[in-house]
């Protein structure tokens, strides 16, 4: 089997991907600014980055995974002043919706999630030492920036020069750094703001330096993967590069992924642009895991549209799934299905392409269809099936199933069928209790029965080969 391979922004090329520490990957992945409730696409990059942490496990690989938590930052303080409330209460309440929302569609909590406001000392820290180094200079107001220049390799990242980024940049009035391009790493304290003392005077940390000290407390210098949206190359990633690097050396972090932006009638979702669909609303309207779907159907790096076609389609598809699996008996546990597991592991390993590995799984799935028509053995199918949707976070959630079996038993009794604890069997067990009601010219009874597994999406279907059913 080839060795994995990702698209490392660092570079904008397809590189091998090797741990820093062989067996071991350390990964950090930009978290939510906490200032209002998620739209759709904070759950892609969510969803994104859950499935490649899932997957670099299934590969036997040991994973620590750190997702930060911005609950000091511009936007959150001005959306606590519109409120009338604190910084505090802005930041605790929305956290607890972007958590909500993200277990909703199956994302695993992170090893570590640090809050920013619990790191000052390592942001200080920080500055402390980009200052002794000579890459930051303290106003005498209180604020402390960054020099963009004196870092040889800024752009790096983004591939920007910067001669072409001094054209739009400009010093607002108030300001005092030295250069239009460089941006603050402490910020003086202003009324009515939450602030910390520091060697410069009260005030709060800049954005940017929060990712970089963080990262660096629970990964260490030159960790495995960052991770983020494509909106966060520039200037966010690049900051983080040239603060780390310039305080500590190269590298900061080894392979640098992101996923690509959902859009909205062609424009990029964010709250920047007003093109929002609100994350818990989506949730409401679709199952959660066809909202996981929909995201899994394109590479992570490409841009999808969100729309409702598009979500009644991963309904739909998400039931072909789930339906194949109902069918299909439990696995021994030593089945194995290497075909259909190296078709997805070659798939996986070419930058985490979930594309391709759901079109594997669809086609594993067809293919058992088949044989359960036909009444033949499906055990390594429903084994690579169980692989599969665990690693991309797809099995059907338990409460369906309690349900489903809930209302299945009350079925049963009604019709004096003894249930069974697999949804499957009862199901089958009732058809055939309607095929015979049907042999017998019952057609009450039969009727009865058709619709009571109606009333629970369970569609039955009288076809020349016999009697199917479906969800």
């Amino acid at each position: 089997m080839a060795p994995m391979r990702v698209f490392n922004s660092l570079g904008r090329e397809s590189q091998v991907f090797t741990p820093r520490e062989d067996g071991r990957v350390t990964m950090y992945v930009c978290g939510p600014t906490v200032q209002s409730a998620p739209h759709v696409g904070h759950g892609r990059s969510a969803v994104a980055f859950d499935v490649i942490r899932r997957y670099l496990q299934w590969r036997g690989l040991l994973v620590t995974y750190v997702v930060n938590v911005t609950d000091v930052e511009d936007k959150i303080i001005a959306a606590a002043q519109d409120e009338g409330v604190t910084a505090e209460e802005i930041a605790t309440r929305t956290a607890e919706q972007f958590r909500t929302a993200y277990r909703a569609l199956n994302v695993l909590p992170p090893d570590i999630e640090p809050k920013a406001t619990e790191h000052i000392p390592e942001m200080i820290q920080l500055i402390e030492d980009l200052i002794a180094r000579g890459h930051a200079y303290p106003t005498g107001a209180g604020d402390v920036y960054f020099s963009v220049r004196s870092f040889r390799e800024y752009g790096r990242l983004s591939g920007r020069k910067i001669d072409d980024l001094i054209s739009g940049a400009r010093i607002e009035p108030g300001e005092a750094k030295q250069d239009p391009l460089d941006f603050a790493l402490w910020k003086a304290a202003k009324p009515g703001e939450p602030h910390w003392d520091s060697p410069w005077g009260s005030g709060r940390p800049g954005w940017h330096i929060e990712c970089s000290a963080m990262a660096r407390k629970y990964l260490g210098h030159g960790f495995d993967i960052h991770g983020g949206g494509t909106d966060l190359v520039f200037p966010h990633h690049e900051n983080e590069v040239a603060q780390a690097e310039a305080a500590y050396g190269p590298p900061f972090a080894r392979y640098w992924l992101h996923n690509g932006m959902v859009n909205l009638g062609g424009e990029k979702m964010a709250k920047s642009t007003g093109l929002v669909v609100g994350l818990l609303g989506a949730l409401e309207k679709y199952p959660p895991s066809a909202i996981r779907l929909f995201y899994l159907r394109t590479h992570y790096r490409r841009p999808v549209d969100f729309t409702d076609e598009a979500m009644d389609d991963a309904v739909a598809a998400l039931e072909r799934l789930w339906a194949f699996r109902r069918r299909a008996p439990a696995v021994p546990e030593d089945v194995a299905a290497p075909g259909v597991m190296d078709r997805f592991q070659e798939f996986m390993d070419d930058d985490f392409d979930t594309a391709g590995a759901l079109s594997v799984l669809f086609e594993a799935v067809r293919e058992g269809n088949t044989r359960l028509d036909a009444g033949e053995a499906v055990d390594s199918l429903a084994a690579a099936y169980d692989d599969i949707v665990g690693v991309l976070g797809l099995e059907e959630p338990a409460v369906v199933l309690d349900d489903l079996v809930e209302g299945l038993s009350g079925l049963a009794a009604r019709f004096q069928v003894e249930p069974s604890n697999d949804p499957a069997t009862t199901v089958e067990r009732l058809v055939d209790a309607r095929t015979r009601a049907r042999a017998e010219k019952d057609w009450a009874r039969s009727d009865e029965i058709r619709d009571g597994l109606a009333g629970l999406g369970i569609h039955v279907e009288d076809a020349v080969g016999g009697t199917r059913w479906h969800r």
